[in-house]
């Protein structure tokens, strides 16, 4: 019993979810390794007087079942889960993937079909419930950081049981300008974007969704972004890591993309009529999480960086995009990967990953740590 599993089941089921007596709470993990903070959050989950339900899932056995799937197969699987989740009150979901390049050999069309036909389940979870994912830390996670599994295990700790509810206090005022805005605009070498926000509500993200968590999110005006966006960050994706990733975007929609594999790129973008525009627009702000690791919930928290999201928008900053995808690619605006700066009709809000105006400096690394 790590002690730091304590805390960490207490942070998620009292902050995260906010779980009520009498409410009833999935957790879904993936991984033997993470069945110790399984055992925590049920056990946190009986304190608060919550009914908790588990399921399991292992990545093996489902790259065997996506490799020979079908429509009619996926949709009554997924009609089953969506039952369960429409009984739910609350969700916790548990990854702790011991290959994070299993499902690298699945066909693409495969791939797109198992996303587009689970799709129902996960909005389900996503907009009716209360719910928040993690990562588990896993010696494949610390190689990729080339840390020790010891040191990479102080670091996530750290990062996934810091002071959230200061964090949420200093996004008001981000909220606020992101709220009032209408253009933004976005530099950085081999960046010049703009896209309008007008009218789409900012979302805080300070703990309750993602551990890590760490970003404020809108959408854009589904047909306002026009210009170009090169991601310095690489993202995996279907098993596969996309490096040097280059939008053109002409009315909202990506006309041309490349990257170490175009062809790859370019399937998951035709997976549905929605994947090639954009469905978040989000500002990353945690201070311990510094460089990319190819863990999305990780990355796109990203200090000093931004992510722009091809496909699906969320129910709560709606600009009526629909997609089985929901892509988070990252670039980072600090000055130690290139610099860049954000600007919100004619302010300069952020410039090389520091706020500039004096009531957004309290978001600054130094003031959140």
């Amino acid at each position: 019993m790590d002690p730091r599993d304590i805390k960490l089941a207490n942070t998620l089921v009292n902050y995260s979810v906010k779980l009520q007596p009498g409410e009833k709470i999935l957790i879904d993990y993936t991984g033997v390794e993470c069945v110790p903070l399984v055992k925590e959050i049920v056990k946190e989950v009986y304190k608060v007087d919550g009914v908790p339900f588990v399921q399991c899932d292992n990545p093996i056995v489902t790259r065997e079942l996506m490799m020979g799937c079908t429509e009619e197969q996926l949709r009554l699987q997924d009609d089953a889960e969506l039952y369960l989740m429409k009984q739910m009150d609350a969700y916790i979901g548990i990854r702790a993937a011991a290959n994070a390049a299993e499902f690298s050999d699945v066909p693409a069309e495969k791939h797109n079909l198992y996303e587009k036909f689970t799709a129902p389940s996960l909005n389900e979870r996503v907009d009716h419930t209360k719910w928040v994912i993690l990562r588990y830390p896993t010696p494949s996670m610390a190689q990729r950081m080339n840390r020790s599994q010891e040191a990479f295990e102080e670091f996530y700790y750290n990062v996934c049981t810091l002071d959230y509810s200061k964090m949420d206090e200093a996004m008001n005022a981000l909220k606020k300008r992101m709220d009032e805005a209408r253009q933004v605009h976005i530099l950085a070498p081999g960046t010049d974007l703009t896209f309008s926000i007008e009218g789409i509500p900012a979302v805080k993200c300070a703990g309750e969704c993602n551990i890590p968590d760490g970003e404020v999110y809108t959408a854009p005006v589904k047909d306002s972004m026009n210009g170009v966006i090169t991601y310095n960050t690489p993202s995996e994706e279907q098993g596969f890591t996309f490096e040097n990733i280059r939008f053109e975007v002409e009315e909202g929609k990506i006309i041309s993309a490349t990257s170490n594999d175009d062809e790859r790129i370019n399937r998951i973008l035709d997976t549905d009529e929605g994947a090639r525009y954009f469905g978040e627009f989000a500002i990353g702000v945690n201070p311990y999480v510094l460089h990319p690791m190819k863990e999305t919930l990780f990355d796109e928290k990203i200090c000093g960086s931004i992510h722009l999201t091809p496909g699906m928008c969320y129910d709560d900053a709606p600009n009526g995009n629909e997609s089985a995808v929901h892509w988070d690619l990252v670039l980072i605006q600090r000055e130690d990967y290139g610099g860049g700066e954000i600007w919100f009709d004619d302010e300069l809000i952020r410039k090389d990953g520091i706020f500039v105006p004096e009531d957004l400096k309290q978001l600054n690394p130094e003031n959140l740590r």
